[in-house]
């Protein structure tokens, strides 16, 4: 179990075991090819805003947000907010923090329901590409002198503009946090799952990540965390800082 993450209840030999039982992978990969078809993950929403994610990520979310308590949360990708809200209420029952959402397109009904939500004092949207030049440089003036910073990429799924929020947004991670890039699991799926997009298998974010952790030693995947899923669509990324 990493540092920062919250001690399971199950023995770690028996989470691991589950990871490695063939029946279950089998089961797994067949499972989340059914769920992509059927658009499973639109089917749940968090403090009222779609959260389009599946169930035992948000469950790890919410426990990494509550371990590492981090001052700010950098979100890539808002869709509906439900996971900006989601980290909100983290944050909010910690007491401090706040959290940045970065879309290239904030549709007017979202935004005007993220500014009227409960937790919109720990929200600040930027519409915008998350690459773009002025963008980063707004979320380094946010993140400046603030501590733990963590960060999830939830955006364009491409391996070319995933190295690229990897590249820029990895920096602003701090020690012991936790930078997760999502949809990782496109590299599982059979090719050809999401025809009306530009990502596929061998371009996503996956093998985005297999590029970046080639080139620093500052993340590592958190092995263990992730041996306690069953179901995820971040395989591979859950990284956590390990050096400053």
């Amino acid at each position: 179990m990493s540092k920062s993450s919250a001690h399971p209840a199950n023995a770690p030999a028996l989470t691991y075991a589950m990871q490695r039982d063939p029946e279950l992978a089998a089961l797994r990969g067949a499972l989340l090819a059914l769920a992509v078809k059927y658009r499973y993950s639109y089917n749940f929403t968090w403090y009222g805003r779609p959260i389009i994610q599946l169930p035992e990520d948000i469950v790890m979310l919410q426990e990494l947000v509550l371990s590492v308590k981090p001052e700010l949360i950098i979100e890539t990708g808002i869709a509906h907010g439900g996971s900006l809200v989601l980290s909100a209420s983290m944050l909010e029952l910690l007491g401090r923090g706040n959290v940045v959402g970065i879309d290239i397109e904030i549709r007017p009904h979202n935004a005007a329901a993220l500014a009227a939500h409960p937790l919109s004092r720990r929200i600040t949207t930027i519409e915008g590409s998350s690459t773009d030049p002025q963008v980063v440089e707004r979320v380094r003036a946010l993140a400046a002198g603030k501590s733990p910073v963590m960060v999830i990429l939830d955006s364009n799924h491409t391996h070319a503009h995933v190295l690229n929020e990897l590249r820029l947004y990895a920096p602003l991670v701090t020690r012991d946090s936790y930078l997760v890039v999502f949809d990782t699991v496109i590299e599982q799926l059979p090719a050809g799952s999401f025809p009306d997009r530009p990502w596929d298998k061998g371009n996503n974010p996956a093998t985005a990540v297999r590029q970046f952790l080639s080139e620093t030693d500052r993340f590592a995947v958190d092995t263990e965390l992730e041996a306690r899923m069953l179901l995820t669509a971040a395989p591979g990324g859950w990284l956590r800082c390990v050096k400053d």
